[in-house]
């Protein structure tokens, strides 16, 4: 799996033409989440496609094509953190809740909503946390589920939420050559 983040000029439209780039190009895309950044008319997208390092280069230099986008960061082979947000309502009765209180305990996830037939559980984690979590929750029955797709930062003193300091050109430039040069 690939994890690109994308920051792009905050228009409408933006998410479409991303998202139709890939599709064109064969790819298919696993999550995709946008949001607003520290930087005012600049979002962050971050996604996650199954690509070979071929693929993967292909869509780097693809997304620099497209006039709204400011940088593109690869980020599957960096030290970063991945993270998801998924919120669960399960089906509770007098007898399970106390289980799944305890559960949600365990995953370190919170509680946030009670009803007389249910409890809204959320969590933070890493895709396999999250997922490890559902499939426990699952048998007490899962009524609704919202998801998020991956999100990614990288460790340290790195970034990739900063638009280059130089011409975005010469991201573009450079993608383009790599790509070549490895083509070839």
């Amino acid at each position: 799996m690939n994890t690109f983040v994308v920051l792009v000029e905050d228009h409408p439209g933006v998410l479409t033409r991303v998202s139709g780039l890939i599709r064109r190009r064969g790819f298919n895309i696993d999550s995709i989440t946008v949001g607003h950044t520290e930087t005012a008319g600049v979002s962050r997208m971050t996604i996650a496609v199954e690509a070979d390092e071929f693929g993967a280069r292909r869509i780097e230099a693809n997304l620099y094509k497209l006039i709204e986008v400011l940088r593109v960061d690869n980020v599957t082979r960096r030290p970063a953190i991945f993270r998801e947000l998924c919120i669960l309502k399960v089906k509770t009765t007098p007898e399970t809740r106390a289980q799944i209180f305890q559960l949600a305990s365990v995953y370190r996830a919170r509680i946030i909503d009670v009803s007389p037939e249910s409890l809204v559980v959320e969590i933070t984690g890493n895709e396999d946390k999250v997922q490890s979590l559902i499939d426990v929750l699952d048998p007490y029955g899962i009524v609704e589920m919202a998801r998020t797709g991956r999100l990614a930062m990288l460790r340290g003193t790195g970034t990739a939420s900063k638009p280059p300091e130089d011409e975005q050109d010469f991201g573009a430039a450079k993608a383009e050559e790599d790509l070549i040069s490895h083509s070839v």
